[in-house]
């Protein structure tokens, strides 16, 4: 049975689990939410009704991480993105729960504020999202010395939520000229062959982006 993916193209955490499924090459039905009847299914299986939800086998399988590592496990392919060394493996975690922790969630802290109505922001909340969206940048830009991936030389988990996280999080609030290797990182993972499929994909969606879209993406 083929695996079916509810996603939407624009979504960071929907573009986490493209990535992972792109590189690959596992087969997959590419159901997007832009239909209404998908949009129907999906709440049928997942009422809360986040995405990216996989179905393999009739089983929905929830949550970006979870869906990357039920992948690994049940559709391997060439590029393990779960290291079977368990210290390895933890620290593949633990990077993957900083960069949607401490990058993800801030930026969509930001972003999410800026749909709302003027009387209904929250100005002091979107401060904060700031000042720890600096934090997690020096911090990477430290944690990256040395490292050609986001946990060493082999490209991981990690690495499939730092690229969606670092692209949208640098047009919410843009890292600056500061952090060379933040920086050097993110262009890195924009010429991957994987993600540069999930941003080409998304490009038609980029008009509805309430903080715009920067041309130099």
């Amino acid at each position: 049975m083929t695996l079916k993916l509810y996603a939407h193209p624009f979504s960071s955490y929907c573009q986490k689990v493209l990535i992972a499924l792109y590189e690959n090459e596992t087969p997959f039905e590419y159901l997007t939410l832009d239909d209404a009847k998908n949009g129907a299914d999906l709440a049928a299986l997942w009422p809360i009704k986040k995405f990216p939800v996989l179905v393999d086998e009739g089983r929905a399988i929830l949550e970006a991480s979870i869906i990357i590592e039920h992948l690994g496990l049940h559709h391997p392919g060439p590029v393990r993105l779960i290291p079977e060394d368990p210290r390895a493996a933890l620290e593949v975690r633990l990077m993957d729960r900083f960069f949607d922790n401490y990058v993800m969630t801030p930026m969509q802290k930001i972003v999410t504020d800026s749909l709302r109505l003027e009387q209904d922001r929250d100005p002091h909340g979107v401060s904060e999202a700031r000042v720890m969206l600096d934090k997690a940048y020096g911090w990477l830009d430290r944690k990256l010395a040395g490292r050609e991936w986001a946990t060493g030389a082999t490209f991981s988990l990690a690495d499939c939520a730092a690229a969606p996280s670092l692209f949208y999080a640098d047009w919410a609030h843009p890292m600056g000229d500061r952090l060379p290797r933040v920086q050097d990182y993110r262009r890195k993972l924009l010429a991957l062959p994987s993600f540069a499929r999930a941003v080409d994909e998304a490009r038609p969606y980029r008009p509805y982006s309430p903080l715009g879209a920067p041309d130099r993406d």
